[in-house]
């Protein structure tokens, strides 16, 4: 599985690139991860609703995808590590690959001490603080805050999109949207939840590692 690094990229041109590589797969072509970092951009899902954008103040431009899930936000200080993957030939299905995605994930934080989880109902990765004890989210995620989120699509047999973890950036956008459709979600990022000024490219860098062990391991045992 290869790694490229494309350092801050355009989010329409990335998307137009990832459904060109897919389509022209053959049976022999290596999977990529691509890693990078977009300008503000909120992005809509193929089942995005409307009403959970609640407003726009800072004129953030808004990109309906191809990708399953509802509205999240993207921007600098969030590594965006997108799944160019052949699932026939890795021999399991969506549901393992979102497993494999947020156990990544989970990996990288543990390095930092940071205790985080997935949720079978609610794909992403979240943690436990105490400043989340107010959420109001539906689903029951009081005292939980989501540090990455997720949506994919599959194309003949093969994945594009990702998984976005906020390492350092500015959160106020995503109050301006119910992220991943659930109302008063909390959300945080690396830098809040360990108090330091993380190495942007090092994260990322390790995360797209995190991920590429994950998805690659043999003995992976489904939750």
């Amino acid at each position: 599985m290869i790694i490229r690094t494309l350092g801050r990229a355009d989010y329409q041109a990335t998307w137009d690139a990832m459904r060109a590589f897919t389509d022209a797969r053959r049976a022999d072509t290596p999977d990529e991860l691509w890693v990078c970092e977009h300008a503000p951009v909120y992005t809509q899902g193929v089942a995005g609703r409307a009403e959970h954008l609640l407003g726009n103040p800072h004129g953030i431009a808004v990109v309906q995808t191809d990708r399953g899930g509802q509205i999240t936000y993207h921007g600098p200080g969030q590594t965006m590590v997108y799944v160019l993957l052949d699932l026939r030939r890795a021999g399991y299905g969506v549901r393992a690959l979102v497993e494999r995605i947020e156990r990544g994930v989970s990996a990288l934080l543990a390095g930092y001490g940071i205790d985080a989880h997935g949720r079978r109902d609610a794909p992403g990765v979240y943690v436990r603080r105490a400043q989340a004890a107010s959420s109001t989210a539906d689903g029951g995620f009081a005292g939980e805050a989501k540090i990455a989120s997720l949506g994919l699509k599959v194309r003949n047999g093969c994945t594009y999109h990702g998984v976005a973890f906020n390492v350092d950036m500015d959160l106020a956008p995503f109050a301006s949207i119910n992220p991943c459709g659930y109302a008063g979600l909390a959300v945080t990022d690396l830098a809040t939840m360990t108090g330091t000024t993380p190495d942007f490219a090092a994260v990322s860098l390790a995360l797209a590692q995190a991920l590429q062990a994950s998805l690659s391991e043999n003995s992976f045992a489904p939750r």
